[in-house]
């Protein structure tokens, strides 16, 4: 039986993506142990697989501003700056000790991460041979291999064509690593070294690929074109949507019948601590205080925070849970108004369903980038739209079918992608070529 380790930081966005993965090749016969906080140990469970506690040298929560409130007062590149330091990678130690123990406790034949765990990172410089087990990067995040053919990631910057492009991106990565997170880059070389005794050998943001193969959960329609690709990127498309808690219908379920266009607003389930950047004017702009029949039906999850904590009274054409089950619900979706989460935002293209993205922090300015790069949405470039932003840009998307088109064509390549088997068939290809595995003229 295949054995597998799981490793994420400890924090709901990093966690949830990874769970259908675990529960996936649970099903599929897979040993699975799971690496992450104590605060997660129920929603892995759930999945089949066995949950293993990070210390508390690398156990986060959500609350990060109460435990770093100088965080707080931190915006754009600052604030990545102090994350990636911070975050990721402080617990870079205690995260290695953590899979070297898990590793000698069992045979293990693969070790997956997702790119924020640089503990991966460590972990790779100090394997000792072709014995130890694979490492594979779950790509949860946009692709953020450096590339001569885009902007480093961050810029939220399209690709732009042609020699004066590749300069731009030179120019850009080279003030990427050296200036702007030249600290950063400082930091990740002291703490990786005293872990490992050898300093990382590349940029802090493209240590995935040291890893034996990076399996992206999207397609090749949603990501910039690259020249320069290597091999080791497996696209493999979204798997379900990730969630850490169960979800059932409500009791307005129904109304999703009627005929009229439904509109999700979704504020993701961590950035849901202030309405005013997206649900609030959402409502403001897409309510109806006395709705008539053929107003669109606005549906808004409040990401687990209670329903009394929304603008009241809601309108009349509003239907509000705290969580939603997101695959029944996108089939009878015509539009999805999001702040940008990669998994919601596939999500949402798995069933053909147009966007507006409102968000730039974390990855998500490099989410809306390329919604607009692929024209399956309107990207707004904004953590706080404004009510009549809003409802120009839903104008604009329900009144011109190019969008819908878009996000059908990304439909129907998610529909051919290989999931979660093309993670078993990477482990298997690893076990077979592994000292003492199967003949590499076997089939998988």
């Amino acid at each position: 039986m295949p054995s597998l380790l799981i490793c994420s930081t400890s924090a709901h966005g990093h966690v949830a993506p990874l769970l259908p993965i675990a529960a996936e090749l649970v099903a599929a016969g897979h040993r699975v142990r799971f690496l992450t906080g104590a605060m997660f140990r129920a929603a892995v469970e759930r999945t089949g697989a066995e949950h293993l506690a990070l210390p508390a040298g690398a156990d986060l929560d959500d609350d990060l501003d109460q435990r770093f409130p100088e965080r707080a007062r931190l915006t754009g590149v600052a604030r990545m700056r102090f994350d990636l330091v911070e975050l990721f990678l402080k617990p870079v130690p205690a995260q290695l000790r953590a899979v070297q123990e898990a590793v000698a406790a069992e045979p293990t034949d693969a070790v997956l991460t997702e790119p924020l765990f640089v503990g991966g990172s460590a972990y790779l410089l100090q394997r000792s041979g072709p014995a130890d087990p694979m490492v594979i990067i779950a790509g949860t995040l946009p692709l953020s291999l450096s590339s001569r053919d885009t902007a480093p990631f961050g810029f939220g910057l399209p690709p732009f064509p042609g020699p004066i492009g590749r300069l731009r991106n030179a120019v850009l990565q080279f003030v990427a690593e050296k200036i702007i997170f030249g600290s950063v880059q400082r930091a990740a070389d002291r703490i990786i070294r005293q872990a490992t005794g050898s300093p990382l050998p590349c940029f802090v943001m493209d240590w995935p690929r040291l890893a034996d193969a990076i399996v992206q959960f999207s397609v090749p329609g949603f990501e910039y074109p690259r020249s320069d690709l290597p091999d080791r990127v497996h696209f493999v498309g979204p798997l379900s949507l990730p969630t850490t808690e169960p979800a059932a219908r409500p009791d307005w379920w129904a109304d999703l019948d009627q005929d009229r266009p439904v509109i999700l607003v979704n504020q993701g389930t961590v950035a849901n601590q202030d309405y005013d950047e997206l649900i609030a004017p959402a409502l403001t702009a897409l309510g109806r205080p006395a709705g008539e029949a053929t107003d669109p039906l606005i549906v808004v999850t409040t990401g687990g925070r209670p329903l009394d904590t929304l603008p009241q009274p809601l309108p009349d054409n509003v239907r509000a849970a705290t969580y939603l089950p997101f695959d029944q619900l996108l089939p009878k979706t015509d539009l999805m108004i999001t702040n940008g989460g990669y998994g919601g935002v596939h999500a949402a293209l798995r069933h053909g369903v147009p966007l507006i993205v409102a968000g730039t922090t974390e990855d998500k300015v490099e989410v809306g980038a390329r919604i607009a790069y692929t024209g399956v949405g309107i990207n707004l470039a904004t953590n706080r739209p404004t009510p009549p932003q809003l409802a120009e840009a839903v104008r604009t998307v329900l009144g011109n079918g190019r969008y819908t088109a878009a996000a059908a064509r990304l439909s129907n390549e998610i529909a051919r992608a290989p999931g979660v088997s093309a993670i078993r068939s990477l482990i298997e290809e690893g076990r077979r070529t592994a000292p003492g595995g199967l003949s590499s003229k076997d089939e998988v």
